[in-house]
């Protein structure tokens, strides 16, 4: 991290996803020094790593010893910092010391075994105490809100009396009065009944929130037609909060389930496995490897990932979910749950919980693999050696310093763009990359439009803000589409300065190779296999592709969103096309439509009090 807030190493924000997630911070040596949670992984890493690093001094401190980040993606904010918490424990990060306490990590113990259960938090489970139940372990911060959130569904006692011994010796409190609470010290509640509610609460623990659903509702329905109407709205608020809580956790698995999923990815020859581990129903921990990839099935590489992991696995569960049924099945299966001393099964979800866990351990290789695609590698020595073997497989003049890459995305006949990506001596330079909205071409023609995107990029050759002349430009496409973009340097006289090849796909829509104007093709893929330079430049020429493209078509989506809600306008009644172009051309945006109030609208040309009326109520209707 250098003076400004500017990281040392890649750090990419731009391609980190908005989802929740944990992140785990590493120092040069590789070792995890912090560990945290967020709603939007991509905001709260951009509060650490952009130019003005947000954090007191702790904070700050921390920042500068980052050599490196990794992180995982989860369905809720829940599975978040249930993971962070696993996390911390297992890896104990020096800046996460005030979040460790030296007794542990608090948990929520349940007195079950006792006649009136009490709701406790405790540092460590008591194996005197038979038949309590523990939940946890959580951060403090993050116990605090469950228990809050318990209270709002659970008429749950918060006092200090100790039952039986306290019954009838005073008043019930104001909770008992709001129905807040089922009032046991007052000895008119039965056991059984004050029981009820705390099984309940351990049911909520375990994720079994369809059972509470359908007793608050039975409730909440008895109390209607009794006409005890109060009593009836307590159990909806209930209700009400139960499911903001089960909204909440969409992506969440309720099944107390112990699972493994092996997630699987390859690109740019390599091949990236996360293991995500599953443990009472909540994802608590998450392991990345990378290896080669040398042509092997997915399933061999499983099979070998399986056979090489678990013999020296801490604990192995009961299921473990691969992507695809492996050839030797039964032979897998048996030999870990022989490694397991218990039995293991194999499983290829098709539905359901299994399903959408082994789709996060999948979307999870995805991610950790692009991000090291795109850094092309580990080291500045990796780089210098694609560089060198481009310079050699294309018969360069030298090493370029400035690559760009060109991609045209369009839906059908709208939102046509182009984007164009600049890698610097062989890293991606953000703050050179440009879009182009396709402006004199009609209909779908790729060629067409790629000749106006470098038309109007050639005619800011002299322009510094632009960027200098690229050494080298590789073209999105093979033969056909260099040959287009040939063409146009041929018009301007660039065809000597600026030198062209192609990176062409295979079937899988993956990079495969380049492309030279003599149409003589260099397998890269093939090559990587067996050759330790050919595969950092496979790598190089994967990322410029890959980000070339993830560029255009972001933009290209960009516009088909702001295209749709556009003509979203024209639904409001009184609002045609002359009207809506009215008011995009008064206001600017959607956006500052949305803040304008009905007075602002009105003045707009051609819109009436009526039509402003309209498009105001079309704006804040979930507000009524």
């Amino acid at each position: 991290m250098i003076g400004d807030g500017t990281p040392t190493f890649d750090a990419r924000l731009d391609i980190v996803p908005t989802d929740p997630g944990v992140y785990l911070m590493k120092d040069a040596s590789d070792s995890v020094i912090y560990v945290g949670k967020a709603k939007n992984l991509r905001n709260r890493l951009r509060s650490y790593f952009g130019k003005n690093p947000q954090g007191n001094a702790k904070v700050l401190a921390m920042i500068s010893h980052v050599a490196d980040f990794e992180y995982v993606v989860v369905g809720s904010e829940l599975e978040a910092l249930l993971l962070e918490c696993n996390l911390i424990k297992r890896y104990q990060p020096h800046y996460n010391i005030l979040l460790r306490d030296d007794k542990g990590f608090p948990y929520v113990c349940i007195t079950m075994q006792e006649e009136y259960p009490r709701i406790m938090k405790v540092f460590r489970p008591d194996k005197n105490m038979v038949g309590a139940k523990y939940y946890g372990p959580f951060l403090s911060g993050d116990l605090f809100r469950a228990l809050q959130v318990l209270r709002d569904i659970f008429p749950t006692k918060t006092c200090r009396k100790v039952l039986p011994r306290d019954i009838g010796k005073e008043r019930a409190c104001l909770n008992y009065h709001i129905g807040r609470c089922v009032g046991p010290c007052q000895g008119d509640v039965a056991v059984e009944e004050y029981r009820a509610v705390m099984e309940n609460i351990c049911r909520f623990f375990e994720g079994k929130y369809d059972g509470i659903l359908r007793d608050l509702e039975a409730q909440m329905n008895e109390a209607a037609e009794n006409m005890e109407y109060e009593k009836a709205a307590v159990f909806r608020d209930r209700l009400s909060a139960l499911r903001a809580v089960m909204a909440g956790q969409n992506v969440s698995f309720p099944r107390a389930s112990d699972r493994d999923a092996i997630g699987f990815y390859r690109d740019a020859g390599e091949i990236c496995f996360r293991k995500l581990e599953l443990r009472g129903g909540r994802i608590i921990g998450s392991s990345t490897y990378f290896l080669k990839d040398e042509g092997e099935t997915e399933d061999a590489l499983i099979e070998a990932f399986l056979m090489q992991y678990y013999p020296t696995a801490a604990e192995i569960p009961k299921e473990i979910l691969t992507s695809v049924e492996l050839e030797n099945h039964d032979a897998i299966e048996e030999a870990v749950s022989e490694m397991a001393g218990h039995k293991v099964n194999l499983h290829v979800p098709q539905r359901g919980d299994g399903m959408r866990l082994l789709e996060m351990a999948a979307a999870n290789a995805k991610e950790a693999l692009r991000r090291r695609i795109l850094r092309v590698g580990n080291s500045n020595e990796s780089i210098d050696t694609a560089l060198e073997r481009l310079v050699s497989k294309l018969g360069l003049r030298g090493i370029p310093e400035r690559i760009e890459s060109y991609d045209i995305s369009n839906l059908g006949n709208d939102d046509r763009c182009g984007g164009m990506v600049v890698f610097t001596n062989g890293r991606p330079d953000k703050q050179s990359y440009r879009l182009f909205k396709i402006k004199t071409v009609e209909g779908q023609d790729d060629y067409a439009s790629m000749r106006e995107v470098l038309l109007r990029r050639f005619a800011h050759a002299d322009d510094q803000k632009f960027g200098k002349m690229p050494d080298l430009i590789l073209a999105d496409g093979g033969l056909g589409q260099v040959n287009a973009v040939y063409s146009v340097l041929e018009e301007l006289g660039l065809q000597d300065k600026v030198q062209l090849a192609g990176m062409v796909k295979d079937r899988r829509h993956r990079t495969h190779g380049l492309v030279n104007r003599d149409g003589v093709d260099v397998d890269l893929e093939a090559e990587a296999r067996d050759d330790e330079e050919a595969m950092a430049l496979f790598r190089l020429v994967t990322a410029v592709q890959n980000e070339v493209h993830r560029f255009a078509i972001t933009y290209q989506r960009k516009l088909s969103k702001k295209r749709n809600l556009t003509y979203k306008l024209e639904t409001i009644p009184g609002i045609g096309e002359a009207k809506r172009k009215s008011l995009m051309k008064h206001f600017g945006s959607i956006k500052a439509m949305q803040s304008a109030s009905v007075e602002e609208l009105a003045k707009a040309e051609r819109i009436s009090a009526k039509d402003a009326e309209a498009v105001y109520k079309h704006f804040h209707e979930s507000e009524n």
